[in-house]
Protein backbone atom coordinates (compact mmCIF):
# COMPACT_ATOMS: atom_id res chain seq x y z
CA UNK A 1 0.00 0.00 0.00
CA UNK A 2 2.64 2.54 -1.03
CA UNK A 3 2.25 5.26 -3.55
CA UNK A 4 4.56 5.46 -6.31
CA UNK A 5 6.97 7.83 -7.06
CA UNK A 6 5.10 10.11 -9.85
CA UNK A 7 6.98 12.10 -12.51
CA UNK A 8 5.78 15.39 -11.78
CA UNK A 9 6.41 17.06 -15.39
CA UNK A 10 3.73 16.27 -17.48
CA UNK A 11 3.40 14.54 -20.39
CA UNK A 12 2.45 15.78 -24.18
CA UNK A 13 -0.76 13.31 -23.73
CA UNK A 14 -1.50 14.76 -20.37
CA UNK A 15 -1.24 18.01 -21.74
CA UNK A 16 -3.69 16.75 -24.72
CA UNK A 17 -6.03 15.23 -21.97
CA UNK A 18 -5.94 18.20 -19.43
CA UNK A 19 -5.71 21.19 -22.11
CA UNK A 20 -9.64 22.44 -21.33
CA UNK A 21 -9.08 22.75 -17.63
CA UNK A 22 -5.78 24.23 -17.79
CA UNK A 23 -7.29 26.85 -19.64
CA UNK A 24 -9.01 27.97 -16.41
CA UNK A 25 -7.42 31.26 -14.95
CA UNK A 26 -5.02 30.58 -12.22
CA UNK A 27 -4.89 26.97 -12.83
CA UNK A 28 -2.59 26.19 -15.76
CA UNK A 29 0.07 23.51 -15.83
CA UNK A 30 1.33 24.50 -11.89
CA UNK A 31 -2.30 23.85 -11.21
CA UNK A 32 -2.24 20.69 -13.49
CA UNK A 33 1.26 19.61 -12.36
CA UNK A 34 0.19 19.86 -8.26
CA UNK A 35 -3.00 17.70 -9.30
CA UNK A 36 -0.29 14.82 -10.57
CA UNK A 37 1.66 15.12 -7.44
CA UNK A 38 -1.58 14.67 -5.21
CA UNK A 39 -3.00 11.66 -2.96
CA UNK A 40 -6.48 11.60 -2.35
CA UNK A 41 -7.84 9.22 0.19
CA UNK A 42 -11.77 8.34 -0.31
CA UNK A 43 -13.70 6.64 2.43
CA UNK A 44 -16.40 4.13 0.17
CA UNK A 45 -16.58 4.56 -3.19
CA UNK A 46 -20.52 4.25 -3.41
CA UNK A 47 -22.94 6.83 -4.40
CA UNK A 48 -21.09 9.86 -3.18
CA UNK A 49 -17.51 8.61 -3.38
CA UNK A 50 -17.60 6.40 -6.19
CA UNK A 51 -18.46 9.66 -8.51
CA UNK A 52 -16.03 11.44 -6.37
CA UNK A 53 -13.36 9.20 -7.19
CA UNK A 54 -14.20 9.72 -10.51
CA UNK A 55 -13.84 13.23 -11.37
CA UNK A 56 -10.97 13.08 -9.37
CA UNK A 57 -9.21 10.46 -12.08
CA UNK A 58 -10.94 12.34 -14.60
CA UNK A 59 -9.09 15.79 -13.53
CA UNK A 60 -5.73 13.74 -12.91
CA UNK A 61 -5.33 13.60 -9.27
CA UNK A 62 -1.98 11.28 -9.45
CA UNK A 63 -2.99 8.81 -6.79
CA UNK A 64 -6.25 7.77 -5.28
CA UNK A 65 -6.59 5.84 -2.29
CA UNK A 66 -9.79 4.18 -2.20
CA UNK A 67 -10.91 1.92 1.02
CA UNK A 68 -14.48 -0.41 0.63
CA UNK A 69 -15.58 -3.24 1.47
CA UNK A 70 -17.76 -5.90 0.30
CA UNK A 71 -19.24 -7.34 -2.78
CA UNK A 72 -21.44 -5.33 -5.31
CA UNK A 73 -24.94 -5.94 -5.04
CA UNK A 74 -28.48 -5.37 -7.26
CA UNK A 75 -28.90 -2.74 -4.78
CA UNK A 76 -25.55 -0.52 -5.39
CA UNK A 77 -26.53 -0.08 -9.14
CA UNK A 78 -29.29 2.56 -8.63
CA UNK A 79 -26.42 5.30 -7.82
CA UNK A 80 -22.90 3.12 -7.67
CA UNK A 81 -21.56 3.83 -11.35
CA UNK A 82 -18.52 2.54 -10.25
CA UNK A 83 -20.02 -0.78 -10.30
CA UNK A 84 -21.36 -2.83 -13.22
CA UNK A 85 -24.50 -5.43 -14.17
CA UNK A 86 -22.00 -7.95 -14.85
CA UNK A 87 -19.94 -7.97 -11.89
CA UNK A 88 -22.33 -8.46 -9.48
CA UNK A 89 -21.66 -10.78 -6.90
CA UNK A 90 -17.97 -9.55 -6.95
CA UNK A 91 -15.09 -7.41 -4.95
CA UNK A 92 -15.92 -3.96 -5.00
CA UNK A 93 -12.63 -2.57 -5.03
CA UNK A 94 -12.14 -4.42 -7.85
CA UNK A 95 -14.81 -3.17 -9.97
CA UNK A 96 -13.91 0.51 -8.76
CA UNK A 97 -10.07 0.00 -9.56
CA UNK A 98 -11.33 -1.29 -13.14
CA UNK A 99 -13.29 1.37 -14.15
CA UNK A 100 -11.41 4.17 -12.79
CA UNK A 101 -8.31 2.58 -15.07
CA UNK A 102 -10.64 2.47 -17.88
CA UNK A 103 -10.63 6.13 -17.91
CA UNK A 104 -7.08 7.01 -16.59
CA UNK A 105 -4.56 4.17 -16.93
CA UNK A 106 -2.06 6.57 -15.83
CA UNK A 107 -3.74 6.65 -11.95
CA UNK A 108 -1.74 5.31 -9.19
CA UNK A 109 -5.12 3.79 -7.30
CA UNK A 110 -4.25 1.71 -4.20
CA UNK A 111 -7.53 -0.49 -3.29
CA UNK A 112 -7.90 -1.27 0.17
CA UNK A 113 -10.91 -3.98 0.42
CA UNK A 114 -12.32 -2.79 3.45
CA UNK A 115 -14.14 0.12 5.29
CA UNK A 116 -12.32 2.79 6.97
CA UNK A 117 -12.01 1.77 10.55
CA UNK A 118 -9.63 2.41 13.99
CA UNK A 119 -7.47 -0.15 13.37
CA UNK A 120 -6.44 0.75 9.87
CA UNK A 121 -7.37 4.66 9.49
CA UNK A 122 -4.08 6.34 10.83
CA UNK A 123 -1.44 4.10 7.81
CA UNK A 124 -4.75 5.65 5.20
CA UNK A 125 -4.56 8.87 6.07
CA UNK A 126 -1.03 9.18 6.25
CA UNK A 127 -1.17 7.77 2.67
CA UNK A 128 -3.01 11.11 1.36
CA UNK A 129 -2.44 14.79 1.36
CA UNK A 130 -6.32 15.55 1.29
CA UNK A 131 -8.93 13.07 2.57
CA UNK A 132 -12.43 12.97 0.96
CA UNK A 133 -15.50 11.22 3.75
CA UNK A 134 -18.30 10.04 1.61
CA UNK A 135 -18.67 6.86 4.33
CA UNK A 136 -22.73 6.50 5.50
CA UNK A 137 -22.14 5.64 9.40
CA UNK A 138 -20.63 7.87 12.08
CA UNK A 139 -18.50 5.88 13.61
CA UNK A 140 -16.31 6.31 10.05
CA UNK A 141 -16.71 9.16 9.70
CA UNK A 142 -15.73 10.45 12.98
CA UNK A 143 -12.67 7.96 12.86
CA UNK A 144 -11.90 9.94 9.50
CA UNK A 145 -12.25 12.93 11.41
CA UNK A 146 -9.86 12.29 13.89
CA UNK A 147 -7.34 11.22 12.59
CA UNK A 148 -7.23 14.14 9.57
CA UNK A 149 -7.29 16.58 12.55
CA UNK A 150 -4.23 14.56 14.24
CA UNK A 151 -2.37 14.21 11.29
CA UNK A 152 -2.82 18.10 9.95
CA UNK A 153 -4.92 17.21 6.79
CA UNK A 154 -7.73 18.83 5.01
CA UNK A 155 -11.19 16.60 5.34
CA UNK A 156 -14.00 17.25 2.54
CA UNK A 157 -16.75 16.16 4.58
CA UNK A 158 -19.93 15.66 2.53
CA UNK A 159 -23.36 13.63 3.22
CA UNK A 160 -26.76 13.37 1.61
CA UNK A 161 -30.35 11.83 2.45
CA UNK A 162 -33.08 11.63 0.24
CA UNK A 163 -33.08 14.75 -1.72
CA UNK A 164 -30.87 16.77 0.11
CA UNK A 165 -27.04 17.03 0.48
CA UNK A 166 -24.53 18.91 2.62
CA UNK A 167 -20.71 20.09 1.99
CA UNK A 168 -17.92 21.23 4.03
CA UNK A 169 -14.31 21.52 4.26
CA UNK A 170 -12.27 21.25 7.50
CA UNK A 171 -8.61 22.58 7.81
CA UNK A 172 -6.89 21.64 11.26
CA UNK A 173 -6.14 24.81 13.29
CA UNK A 174 -7.94 26.96 10.84
CA UNK A 175 -11.66 25.68 10.98
CA UNK A 176 -13.68 23.52 13.61
CA UNK A 177 -14.23 20.13 12.64
CA UNK A 178 -17.24 17.21 12.17
CA UNK A 179 -17.64 16.82 15.58
CA UNK A 180 -18.24 20.74 16.04
CA UNK A 181 -20.93 20.14 13.32
CA UNK A 182 -22.25 16.96 14.61
CA UNK A 183 -21.05 16.31 18.28
CA UNK A 184 -22.63 13.21 18.67
CA UNK A 185 -23.85 10.30 16.45
CA UNK A 186 -27.89 10.71 15.37
CA UNK A 187 -29.96 8.58 17.15
CA UNK A 188 -31.45 5.54 15.08
CA UNK A 189 -28.89 6.53 12.32
CA UNK A 190 -28.53 3.03 9.51
CA UNK A 191 -26.81 2.38 6.71
CA UNK A 192 -30.06 1.99 4.34
CA UNK A 193 -31.43 5.46 3.26
CA UNK A 194 -33.66 6.86 0.73
CA UNK A 195 -31.43 7.83 -1.91
CA UNK A 196 -31.39 8.54 -6.11
CA UNK A 197 -28.41 7.99 -7.48
CA UNK A 198 -28.54 11.70 -9.42
CA UNK A 199 -28.27 13.33 -5.70
CA UNK A 200 -25.47 11.94 -4.36
CA UNK A 201 -23.67 12.32 -7.39
CA UNK A 202 -24.23 15.91 -7.22
CA UNK A 203 -22.55 16.64 -3.86
CA UNK A 204 -19.82 14.01 -5.00
CA UNK A 205 -19.26 16.67 -8.10
CA UNK A 206 -18.82 19.37 -5.37
CA UNK A 207 -16.60 17.65 -2.85
CA UNK A 208 -14.42 16.18 -6.00
CA UNK A 209 -13.86 20.13 -6.87
CA UNK A 210 -13.11 21.05 -3.45
CA UNK A 211 -10.62 18.47 -2.78
CA UNK A 212 -8.86 19.93 -6.37
CA UNK A 213 -9.50 23.75 -5.05
CA UNK A 214 -7.51 22.35 -1.82
CA UNK A 215 -4.97 21.01 -3.55
CA UNK A 216 -4.36 23.76 -6.46
CA UNK A 217 -5.17 26.41 -4.73
CA UNK A 218 -7.48 27.73 -6.60
CA UNK A 219 -10.88 29.81 -5.54
CA UNK A 220 -12.50 29.93 -1.87
CA UNK A 221 -12.99 26.35 -0.39
CA UNK A 222 -15.99 26.11 2.10
CA UNK A 223 -13.35 26.36 5.29
CA UNK A 224 -16.41 27.37 8.14
CA UNK A 225 -18.99 27.23 5.77
CA UNK A 226 -21.88 24.28 5.59
CA UNK A 227 -23.46 23.89 2.08
CA UNK A 228 -27.12 22.69 2.27
CA UNK A 229 -29.76 22.06 -0.31
CA UNK A 230 -32.48 20.30 -0.85
CA UNK A 231 -33.15 19.63 -4.66
CA UNK A 232 -37.15 18.85 -4.03
CA UNK A 233 -37.41 22.71 -4.43
CA UNK A 234 -33.62 23.92 -5.64
CA UNK A 235 -33.03 26.01 -2.25
CA UNK A 236 -29.49 26.47 -1.22
CA UNK A 237 -28.66 27.61 1.51
CA UNK A 238 -24.59 28.82 2.87
CA UNK A 239 -24.44 28.05 6.63
CA UNK A 240 -21.57 29.57 9.33
CA UNK A 241 -19.60 26.52 10.90
CA UNK A 242 -19.21 27.22 14.85
CA UNK A 243 -15.36 25.66 15.96
CA UNK A 244 -16.86 24.35 19.73
CA UNK A 245 -14.13 25.52 22.48
CA UNK A 246 -14.64 21.93 24.22
CA UNK A 247 -14.35 20.57 21.08
CA UNK A 248 -12.30 16.79 22.20
CA UNK A 249 -11.08 16.63 18.49
CA UNK A 250 -9.57 20.22 17.38
CA UNK A 251 -9.61 22.39 20.40
CA UNK A 252 -6.01 21.68 21.40
CA UNK A 253 -5.12 22.89 17.49
CA UNK A 254 -3.26 26.37 17.20
CA UNK A 255 -5.28 28.68 14.84
CA UNK A 256 -4.16 29.92 12.23
CA UNK A 257 -5.57 33.21 10.53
Amino acid sequence: MQRETVNEILSDEERAIYEWQMSVPNFGEAGQEKLKRASVLISRAGGVGGLVAYQLAAAGVGSLIVAHAGTIKPSDLNRQLLMTYDAIGQSRIASIERRLKQLNPRLNFVGVGENVNSDNVGRLVAQADVVVDCAPLFPERYAMNDEAMRQGKPLVECAMYELEAQLTTFVPGITGCLRCLVPNEPPHWTRRFPVFGAVSGSVACLAAMEAIKLIAGLGQPLLGRLLRYDLRDMTFDNLRIERLPDCPTCSHLHIHN
